[in-house]
């Protein structure tokens, strides 16, 4: 949420320089401007965030291609847009979006998978041998940064793991080394700030090596090694080099000043990022993911926050993100001999000597179509179930609406779960994926609270007007916009 505030704080003045801000300095939330948004609304950076927590909660796992197929469809069709438009992207991030639909084109033709199947592929093999690296070498941007909070939010239990996470996730739109080490630098600070590390500890000269371990075998570029020294404390600020500009390095200081000099005030330190000029609501973006994870949402000033477009959903957002990493964490505790994070994890989860896995069973069923050669792709998820609880991976291939969709069923009562029928025959859902995440029944985030609770159908309010509006149907209009079906009339030209 403290990256959202600052995204839509810096909004209206996107761009402008630091001189026109010394003269007329952002004090508090407002509209218009630069893109002409309602009080409140956000841009590019919460859109992308946004994206990128989707894919982590629905993948149930940190998948580089999924993000970058949400990252296409914001761009194509105003996904998680606060306008229902992709109205403010960069020109790395455009390029490399670009060259993923290319590589998807290419990637399709080389194995003969429809490409209107390309969005929704699962099949690990597939994913493995897929590019996803889309970004030429020497881009360092700072789109890759302003976007990065759901990566540590979700994996922090596994500092490793999470920093590891963060640079690819940067690395896939913003090709350059500096991009990769700064983005995993800041997830470790957010790392750091979640396990309650002192603001001294944090900013101290000696953060990295006293954490280098969460950075495995790859030490920092020298110039992100430079700033993890300190060379952003400079009391003047801007008059002492601080810009708030999109090359990386330039972004990272000025977000990580801030912060330093906000006198502990979450309020004094975004608009500091702010008023440097330029840049301004990625500037501020960057500072709210440090500043919010270390001062939490209760520090976040409520006169913003009854104006902030999708505060509600966004929150939602933010548990579920929480809930699914502490059920990855569990599930992957032992996976690389890692155990320094254990102590972050509840004592009753550290006493467990297993942990209870999903069997994952993909099957791919090649199948010819009397009209064309065109392979039917259907792959099937089940989890473990009893027997008669499990729809067979034969009802699914043979059931022509499934084919080439994705059938998620976890492990909840029959009665909380929606019949593969229910979606399969309707046509705006085939070819779609039906998450269902296995929660308790009596989780305030369980399966059935999160599609069809009315807080969720009041507050999903980043649909485009018309098109993904709730109404009554909550389940499967919930279901549609979270997990990518969209009218080809939105498409972005």
């Amino acid at each position: 949420m403290g990256m959202a505030l600052g995204d839509a704080l810096g909004a209206c003045v996107e761009f402008r320089p630091h001189e026109y801000l010394t003269a007329h300095p952002v004090k508090n939330l407002m509209g218009g401007g630069t893109w002409g948004l309602e009080k409140g609304q956000f841009t590019d950076d919460t859109s992308m965030a946004l994206c990128l927590a989707t894919s982590l909660i629905a993948r149930r796992d940190f998948v580089p291609y999924d993000q970058l197929v949400r990252y296409k469809w914001w761009y194509q069709y105003g996904y998680m847009s606060s306008t229902g438009k992709c109205f403010d992207i960069g020109a790395a991030t455009r390029q490399s979006i670009i060259q993923f639909e290319k590589n998807q084109k290419d990637f399709a033709n080389k194995t003969s998978i429809p490409i209107d199947y390309m969005d929704f592929l699962c099949d690990q093999n597939c994913l493995s041998e897929f590019n996803v690296y889309c970004s030429e070498a020497g881009v360092a941007g700072n789109g890759a940064l302003m976007r990065l909070a759901p990566v540590p939010l979700f994996f922090y239990r596994n500092p490793k793991k999470a920093v590891e996470y963060a640079g690819i996730s940067g690395k896939i739109t913003h090709g350059d080394d500096k991009v990769y080490d700064a983005c995993r630098f800041y997830a470790a600070l957010i790392i750091g700030a979640l396990q309650h590390k002192s603001k001294n500890e944090l900013l101290k000269e000696t953060f990295y090596t006293e954490n280098k371990t969460w950075f495995g075998d790859k030490d920092l570029h020298p110039d992100i090694r430079k700033i993890s020294d300190g060379s952003y404390k400079k009391k003047r600020g801007y008059e002492d080099g601080i810009r708030g500009k999109g090359y990386i390095i330039s972004a990272l200081e000025a977000a990580l000043w801030a912060f330093w000099s906000d006198e502990d005030s979450f309020e004094k330190g975004v608009l500091k990022a702010i008023n440097l000029g330029d840049d301004t609501d990625t500037t501020a973006a960057i500072y709210g993911q440090l500043a919010g994870a270390y001062y939490g949402y209760k520090a976040l000033p409520e006169e913003w926050l009854e104006h902030m477009y999708g505060k509600r959903f966004i929150k939602c957002l933010s548990k579920w993100i929480v809930y699914e990493g502490e059920n990855w964490s569990k599930s992957h505790i032992y996976d690389d001999g890692d155990t320094e994070h254990n102590d972050v994890l509840p004592e009753e989860i550290l006493n467990r000597s297993r942990f209870r896995r999903f069997t994952v069973h993909t099957m791919v069923s090649k199948a010819s179509d009397s009209n064309n050669d065109n392979q039917n792709i259907a792959t099937t998820y089940q989890s473990s179930m009893p027997k008669n609880d499990r729809r067979s991976s034969e009802d699914l291939t043979n059931n022509k609406p499934l084919q080439a969709a994705t059938s998620y069923q976890s492990s909840m009562s029959k009665n909380d779960r929606k019949p593969s029928q229910g979606f399969s025959d309707k046509k705006p859902l085939q070819r779609a994926t039906s998450y269902q995440p296995c929660m308790p029944e009596n989780d305030l985030r369980s399966s059935k609270d999160l599609t069809d609770n009315k807080l969720i159908q009041e507050d999903l309010e980043l649909a485009p007007p018309g098109t993904y509006s709730l109404g009554n149907s909550g389940r499967r209009q919930t279901h549609n916009y979270l997990f990518g079906k969209f009218p080809k009339s939105s498409k972005h030209s």
